[in-house]
């Protein structure tokens, strides 16, 4: 059997084809090679059209299917990963109503404030274990209150991995990770928060109907299959957002296990089997995608907004029109702490580690006659990190202590100068695998339609490509540079 992974981005949408029984990727494709627009009408806000997301899965699945040849017909299941927090809303003949509203838009925010006083801190951090905060509850709180007429004609909101599964399928459904990364869910009573939904006025119609991340969840359609160019009937069988499928994908399930990403956005995720919170809400809990009621599993979830973007954005405007790896490799020739250069990423909207501020992005201490481009690029991944470490110390405070940050083979963690800032600053060893979202998607498939008896099995191929550990005679240089780069940001 072959399995077919999607992953939605905001950058661009993936898509792989793995051989199950020996875990090999037989086909990989992303769309567009530039990255998908972001429609931001207003300063903080941040929109995609669905259908561009659809007419890049289907370039991305044409291309793997050239690849494949005569062997698409050996696919057997489909698994789907996602941009988090997304809300796409659509009527009763299941059209989209307006753009998707994505994770990076700041509109919010106030009202994850007013939901967080109004049902009570108390009972927001014990029972959602996160506060409202600007997640997909209460960007449909902002369409509810902005868009009276449109709000009226939602027949059900979908994350983006559930418009996918609903396109390909015709059935509504999320997942029970689904509700709790919109901050739906009530961990204690183990069901959809209704003090929630009373006090944002949303009848409980609105929502689809969760499944299992691992389960089957619909069988392609005969006029979708024909779209995509694959075989009719093919099962979808796991959905989960970007960052607990991430995890899945480094075979990260159990309390203690740690992953992490850097790509538009960077990302520490942790698992527990406890039901704890940070008392500002700076990190978030989120239901894994292995959760079960008797044997529950969450992940913590550290995100800064601002990483890979800061990197996209100097390479776009500094005139130097360099390629990623030589960016890094000029970015490896300066010295830890950039000669005094720091940088602080926080350009892509409120960050939630900030309490929701939007600070912007800020560039310091730089001297025209001693800093260039490479200091630029090696000053942003370090900031990065140094956003990382920031981030990570408030984890502590929920019990996620790693010892070891698994980690695709992917943006920035590409960069040995980001690995090895990253490992010295934390004091943890970095292990790379050969393996991305899409890859772990597929996987994810092969879990839900019983293809793989566990995910033991089906993660008995995934193999380290490279090892970081920390560089004790660098440590020193990177504490100083950190100090100082804290020391920004409390001033600000």
């Amino acid at each position: 059997m072959l399995l077919l992974g999607i992953d939605l981005g905001s950058s661009s949408v993936k898509a792989s084809v793995i051989d199950g029984e020996s875990g090999n990727c037989l086909a990989t494709a992303f769309y567009p090679k530039d990255e998908m627009k972001i429609i931001s009408k207003k300063p903080g806000w941040a929109e995609q059209e669905p259908e561009t997301w659809w007419i890049n899965l289907k370039a991305a699945i044409a291309d793997c299917i050239r690849q494949l040849g005569d062997k698409k017909k050996n696919i057997g299941a489909i698994g789907i990963s996602y941009q988090m927090h997304g809300l796409v809303v659509v009527d009763k003949n299941f059209k989209v109503l307006r753009p998707s509203i994505i994770w990076c838009d700041g509109r919010a925010v106030e009202y994850g404030e007013k939901a967080f006083k109004g049902i009570g801190k108390e009972f927001c951090l014990s029972h959602l274990l996160n506060s409202p905060g600007n997640f997909t509850a209460t960007k449909l709180a902002w369409v509810k209150e902005n868009e009276v007429d449109l709000y009226s004609k939602i027949h059900k909101i979908l994350l983006p991995g559930d418009y996918f599964a609903l396109r390909m399928t015709g059935v509504p459904l999320t997942t029970f990770s689904g509700l709790s990364e919109g901050i739906f869910w009530d961990f204690q009573n183990n069901k959809v928060s209704k003090e929630l939904m009373d006090f944002f006025g949303f009848d409980t119609a609105l929502l689809a109907d969760p499944v299992p991340s691992f389960s089957l969840q619909g069988d392609l359609l005969k006029s979708v299959a024909s779209e995509l160019g694959l075989p009719e009937g093919i099962p979808v069988s796991y959905r989960a957002g970007d960052q607990p499928n991430n995890a899945l994908s480094l075979n990260v399930l159990d309390p203690g296990e740690v992953a992490a990403t850097a790509g538009t956005s960077g990302v520490i995720y942790g698992v527990t089997d406890q039901k704890k919170h940070e008392p500002q809400s700076r990190v978030n809990t989120f239901l894994h995608v292995n959760h079960s009621v008797s044997s529950p599993r969450s992940g913590v979830l550290l995100c800064i907004s601002g990483t890979g973007i800061l990197n996209s954005w100097l390479r776009r405007y500094t005139g130097s029109n360099l390629s990623y790896n030589e960016m890094n490799g000029l970015a490896d020739t300066i010295k830890p702490g950039s000669e005094g250069l720091s940088i602080l990423p926080f350009g892509n909207g409120a960050e939630r580690m900030l309490g929701n501020r939007d600070t912007g992005a800020r560039i310091l201490g730089l001297n025209f006659n001693t800093h260039t481009n490479a200091h630029l690029f090696r000053a942003a991944q370090e900031g990065i990190v140094f956003s990382i470490r920031y981030g990570l110390d408030i984890m502590k405070e929920t019990g996620i202590v790693p010892s070891v940050i698994r980690a695709g083979a992917a943006n920035m963690f590409q960069s040995a100068v980001f690995r090895e800032v990253l490992s010295c600053i934390t004091g943890t060893e970095i292990d790379l695998y050969n393996t991305d979202g899409s890859v772990g998607a597929a996987r994810g498939a092969g879990i839900g339609c019983g293809y793989y008896k566990s995910p033991k099995e089906a993660f008995a191929g995934l193999r380290t490509v490279g090892v970081t550990q920390p560089d004790k005679s660098k440590t020193a240089e990177y504490e100083e540079a950190y100090i100082k780069w804290n020391t920004l940001l409390k001033s600000i």
